[in-house]
């Protein structure tokens, strides 16, 4: 049997290398921004055209390779971070691997310029498919530009998996956001074909924040910052009102490089706990420097990943910082053992006599269901029963008075959270806990839950909005902006005339910055704030898509309707619950709430009598 074995051509090697490290543009740009920085620039643009599949420029005024340097940099394994195995275990630069940029260079048709601060003259190198075309002297600027044209021109099955632009965009986006948070004394610049997505200054952490993120921003983000002989801690994170039910602005860098790290998120998720519910998630941006001797951040590929040598001291200092922190600005509650002084006075007081108890002034004669007699203070049932409860009585037999009524319509169904003060009783609907509407039917009664109700009633006519372009939309009194990321301005731009359809008028100002002129008529009674509800349109489009798979029309119809729907917990008038009925039933599907769980249940008689043993 002849030889089978054969060492790969080195074009073929880099090709199969290309697939470990450029799976899209956006993974090309990370890797060629980290290289400027491990430059020493000060300066760095990104120009891309076609969602980085034409064009992808980076150009840096670092310190700019010699003429063999220039030529080394595109051979496999080439590197200038390390020297022996052990340097792999005290890496603190960015681009160290060796195979990047002759990846990069197997995949798509590669020029490079570059000069040294103490050279007049540059080179320029220019490589298609791995293969060399062209290398000479030229006059350029001081430091490195690199152009990468047609990304996968000679693999086409990857570039047909590509992703649509916008979506290529996104990724692109965010490895961009990503370096430049890690980086903020460097100035960046992006241009997407000839716009310029973002001007960003050498500015502080927090101003970065802002600058990335919106103007908003600034009020929003609280600082941490903690230091330890394991660890170096500091950075902000989000105020729990302004939490997101989407991860994407959740950052950790490790000696400033991004990694993804879920053990630790729930260090920070566990320090809010007490203030989110599970569905939403903070904002942060938190940087740890550590010893490199104590982190492996070779077990993943692409470095998002790290392996720490004791993960358990890093948490606890993690969450006790994140908790002081927002204890410190009076977010979550705290324990204050200073006295008052209004409870000082009351105790100096004694040396002027004996301390005098309050008293509650009441009515002994006074029934609540006594229809004849109504007093003008409708405040005494509920002070009555306080004095019951403090006397040690309960005069229960009240109560039961109802059963004399003659209607289930007049009897009271329950009671409040305190047992003694009767929850209001309509004519024809009776509000439970103002969580359940109840209303007697032929065969027994039916019980609605309110905001499933609401829900769906609000989902189905903005569905019928999107289809037919006439949402009803009420002007605001003062036109609200509203500044956003890159991301969600580009998603919004992207859903504009379909915001607009739900009944929204909204117009581009520029600067990833809207004007919100008016509001869908159905928002107008709930007094909330314009750009408020937007953003969080915008936050459950994006949970909608990704955890439900739902189209476009239906993840917008979705979020609005669960963000304007009244809640559990609102007490509703006779004449509201008797209208939320009617609209229920207009509905297609009136029993299946937006979750898939029942908004109607029906207890039968039948069942009553079981419950009483009849």
């Amino acid at each position: 049997m002849s030889d089978i074995i054969r060492l790969l051509p080195d074009s073929v090697a880099n090709q199969i290398a290309a697939g470990e490290v450029v799976q899209r543009p956006a993974s090309a740009i990370k890797e060629l921004l980290e290289n400027a920085i491990d430059a020493g620039a000060t300066k760095i643009q990104l120009l891309i055209k076609d969602a980085g599949k034409a064009l992808i420029q980076v150009i840096d005024n670092g310190c700019g390779m010699s003429i063999t340097d220039a030529r080394m940099c595109f051979e496999r394994h080439a590197t200038s971070k390390i020297r022996k195995a052990e340097d792999l275990f005290a890496i603190r630069s960015m681009g160290f691997r060796g195979e990047a940029m002759a990846s990069i260079a197997a995949i798509a048709q590669v020029e490079m310029k570059t000069r040294l601060h103490d050279q007049e003259i540059g080179t320029l190198i220019q490589i298609e498919g791995s293969s060399f075309i062209k290398q000479e002297p030229i006059a350029c600027p001081v430091g490195t530009s690199i152009s990468i044209k047609n990304l996968f021109f000679n693999t086409p099955a990857r570039r047909n998996f590509l992703k649509s632009n916008s979506s290529e965009m996104r990724h692109i986006h965010d490895e961009f956001q990503r370096v430049a948070l890690a980086h903020p004394n460097i100035s960046f610049t992006f241009y997407n074909d000839t716009t310029k997505i973002h001007q960003l200054p050498a500015s502080g952490l927090k101003q970065r924040i802002v600058h990335l993120f919106g103007n908003n921003y600034n009020e929003r983000l609280i600082p941490v910052e903690e230091d330890t002989t394991i660890i170096k801690l500091k950075g902000f994170i989000g105020k729990p009102e302004f939490a997101k039910k989407t991860r994407g602005e959740q950052f950790f860098f490790i000696n400033n490089r991004f990694v993804k790290d879920n053990y630790l998120n729930h260090a920070i998720n566990k320090a809010y706990k007490e203030l989110l519910s599970g569905d939403f998630f903070p904002l942060y941006v938190l940087y740890i420097d550590i010893n490199p001797a104590n982190i492996d951040v070779n077990i993943h590929p692409t470095k998002t990943e790290v392996k720490y040598l004791d993960e358990s001291s890093i948490y606890a200092i993690i969450h006790s910082a994140v908790k002081r922190s927002l204890g410190k600005f009076n977010i979550s509650p705290t324990i204050d053992f200073n006295p008052e002084s209004g409870f000082s006075s009351l105790i100096t007081e004694k040396e002027h006599g004996d301390i005098v108890p309050p008293t509650i002034d009441f009515n002994p004669s006074f029934n609540p269901f006594n229809n004849e007699k109504k007093s003008a203070n409708r405040e005494l049932p509920f002070l009555r029963s306080q004095e019951n409860r403090l006397s040690g009585k309960q005069d229960w037999g009240s109560l039961y008075k109802i059963a004399n009524q003659t209607t289930v319509e007049q009897a009271n169904m329950g009671f409040e959270e305190n047992y003694n003060e009767p929850i209001r009783s309509t004519k024809q609907f009776i509000q439970v806990n103002n969580r359940y509407i109840v209303s007697q039917i032929k065969s027994g009664m039916m019980v609605v839950d309110q905001q499933a109700a609401h829900e769906r009633f609000l989902y189905e006519k903005f569905l019928l909005h999107l289809e037919n372009r006439k949402g009803a939309s009420q002007q605001s009194l003062f036109p609200q902006t509203v500044t956003l990321s890159q991301n969600d301005y580009e998603l919004a731009i992207n859903l504009l005339d379909d915001i607009k359809s739900l009944g929204f008028e909204v117009s581009d100002f520029g600067g990833n910055t809207l004007v919100i002129e008016g509001i869908p008529v159905d928002l107008g009674n709930n007094n909330i704030n314009e750009t408020q509800i937007f953003e969080h349109l915008l936050e459950g489009f994006k949970n909608s898509q990704q955890k439900l798979k739902l189209d476009k029309r239906e993840a917008l119809a979705r979020t609005l309707a669960k963000n304007s729907a009244i809640k559990s917990g609102k007490m509703l008038l006779n004449d509201e619950m008797q209208s939320l009925i009617d609209q229920l039933f207009s509905c297609k599907e009136p029993n299946i709430s937006l979750n898939g769980k029942q908004i109607i249940e029906t207890i039968t008689l039948t069942e009553l009598d079981k419950k009483f043993d009849k």
